[in-house]
């Protein structure tokens, strides 16, 4: 009898595999030849001139490091100590004893969830190692003395960045589970994930561009952002829409929401489950939104003061002419929150009164301590954005999407590259991850302005700290009824930054606290029952004193932000459609802006 295969195990077809690698090098080759064509021939090899200045850290972090050789002896000592003990317990376990393990991950990484990594001694082995070598590295390079905080911090995150790349599950002969399926499938897993590496690659044009959803499985208007409305007004930098009401009356004050322009605004309108726009529709709001521009090169110039004019300033001479109403009530949402909180100061400064509330979701006003964002803003690096913004008047799209998805490398970077291109498999249809990989460009003026006057030098929170249109404002002033929600684990926005909120306006603030992150702690509707939210009466000067003192609520923040919002949005009046006041419909939401993709 002839040699049986083992079950499971696929036959793949010589031929097949002969076309698929012949296919794969025509397409390397040209994707190769448009990648050194774009090459600038001054040295600058793909970009790896060190602009941002990674080299020069660690080089200060060596040095360092070097002038203290017996704490390094130290450390070196440790490491062999736990080495030894990973020995003994692997060999006990090959004998069929039981031990202890030396390093074990934390409970939500998910790179070592295979059961092989725990009940095979081998990859047990392969990966406690890699724990211990990354637990000594980061603490050689957090025991570092005499580094300046910055240099600190760089150092500290692009550490993590290595750490990340090395784990043994992004390879193929260190991957327990990606092993099993190139037995199971023949090694097709393997050609099918070198044909995604090139797909993802053509798609951004020599540049890898990963695939962190079927992007084929969603359409904005279709079925994601499909909550009915009309834009009613636009500007250079943002559509207008005004939602269709699902109610009998509605409340008397309008609210508009100002989201963040670093993503388009749709965040907060994915799906009919998670929407909170349809959601605060359903209770009887009449809701606003402003759904930003993608820009190009025609609004290279536009700048912060720009945003406020055109945006929510225009917006509320447009809301008056739709409704018949002047005040509003107001939400921002992290940059959009930031707009929104430099509006309120200048508007308090000319003595208008039109916003009565103000919301904020996961919003810096002081970037004392920015989180790991900071690592990206010094002097030596925004040079280099901006001469490489004045090339085409704006930042590309792709390359903010990359700095944020550096902030979660495991699961935004390294996550994919497994699945795609190392199982082999199409990646899973995720209205936030669609949401994510639509990107939107900065243009230069405003981008430059607001990292250097917001990052770089803090100057938002102090009173008189920039002028907007010539008038110097404080945020001190802002007296309205403020509810600020933050997020606990927020890589963007660090909620212990967001605190500074109750102790910079001077109206009362409501300060609450939502589990998860800067996108799932917002956008978490009720019916999920999902995660908690804490609140707190008091507002001591430490986040961490709020937080013990704090009271947790089990599931979504949303009602209670609606119980004090309905304090300041007045009594029931008729519903207003969208078209039927002062402003005529340009078109269905959610217009043409929001279509407009950044590559």
């Amino acid at each position: 009898m002839g040699e049986q295969k083992a079950a499971g195990e696929k036959v793949v077809d010589a031929s097949d595999i002969s076309k698929a690698m012949s296919n794969i090098a025509e397409r390397s080759q040209r994707i190769v030849t448009e990648f050194l064509s774009r090459q600038n021939g001054n040295g600058s090899f793909g970009g790896m001139n060190d602009s941002m200045h990674i080299g020069e850290a660690f080089l200060q972090m060596t040095a360092k490091l070097m002038a203290d050789p017996a704490k390094l002896v130290g450390a070196q000592m440790s490491l062999w100590q736990d080495y030894m003990q990973l020995w003994q317990n692997t060999a006990r376990r090959l004998m069929g004893e039981s031990s202890a393990p030396v390093a074990e991950p934390d409970q939500a990484d998910r790179r070592f969830k295979d059961e092989m990594w725990q009940d095979n001694e081998v990859f047990d082995f392969i990966k406690q190692s890699y724990l211990l070598s990354a637990r000594w590295i980061q603490g050689v390079v957090n025991d570092v003395e005499g580094l300046d905080d910055h240099t600190a911090r760089k150092v500290d995150f692009y550490t993590r960045q290595f750490i990340d790349a090395m784990a043994p599950s992004n390879f193929l002969a260190t991957n327990p589970e990606v092993l099993r399926a190139t037995v199971e499938s023949g090694g097709e897993n393997l050609i099918k994930g070198l044909d995604h590496l090139l797909e993802d690659l053509e798609r951004g044009k020599g540049k890898l561009s990963i695939r962190m959803t079927d992007l084929d499985a969603f359409k904005v208007g279709g079925n994601i952002a499909t909550t009915p409305g009309k834009v009613v007004f636009q500007t250079d930098l943002m559509q207008l829409i005004q939602y269709t009401p699902t109610t009998e009356t509605a409340l008397k004050t309008p609210l508009l929401i100002s989201p963040p322009w670093i993503n388009k605004y749709y965040i907060l309108d994915l799906r009919p489950k998670n929407s909170f726009i349809r959601w605060a529709v359903e209770q009887g709001h009449t809701v606003f939104v402003m759904s930003w521009v993608n820009p190009g090169e025609a609004l290279a110039g536009k700048s912060f003061e720009d945003y406020m004019t055109e945006g929510p300033l225009a917006a509320l001479d447009a809301i008056e002419k739709a409704t018949g109403e002047r005040k509003v009530n107001a939400i921002g949402y992290c940059l959009g929150g930031t707009l929104l909180a430099a509006t309120l100061a200048y508007m308090t400064a000319k003595g208008d009164d039109r916003i009565q509330s103000a919301t904020y979701f996961a919003t810096m006003i002081d970037f004392t301590e920015a989180g790991e964002l900071s690592v990206f803003i010094d002097e030596e690096q925004l040079t280099y954005l901006e001469e490489k913004m004045q090339v085409k008047g704006y930042l590309e799209g792709s390359e903010m999407a990359t700095t944020f998805n550096m902030l979660r490398a495991n699961d935004l970077i390294w996550s994919f590259v497994v699945n795609n291109y190392l199982l082999g498999k199409e990646p899973f249809p995720f209205d936030l991850l669609y949401w994510n990989s639509d990107s939107t460009r900065m243009p230069a003026a405003m981008h430059s302005y607001y990292l250097r006057k917001m990052y770089q030098e803090n100057k938002l929170v102090q009173p008189g700290g920039i002028s907007l249109k010539g008038i110097p404002i404080d945020l001190t002033s802002i007296k309205v009824p403020t509810y600020v929600v933050a997020t606990r684990e927020d890589h963007i926005a660090p909620w212990k930054s967001t605190y500074a909120a109750p102790h910079v306006y001077s109206g009362p603030v409501r300060f609450v606290l939502a589990a998860s992150g800067h996108i799932a702690g917002i956008v978490n509707p009720p019916e999920s029952h999902k995660y908690c939210y804490w609140t707190n009466t008091r507002k001591p000067k430490d986040p961490e004193a709020w937080l013990r003192g704090a009271e947790q609520h089990e599931g979504s923040w949303w009602p209670d932000w609606h119980k004090w919002a309905a304090k300041y949005a007045g009594s029931q009046v008729p519903v207003r459609i969208p078209g039927e006041g002062g402003l005529k419909v340009i078109e269905d939401a959610p217009g043409t802006y929001v279509q407009v993709k950044a590559i």
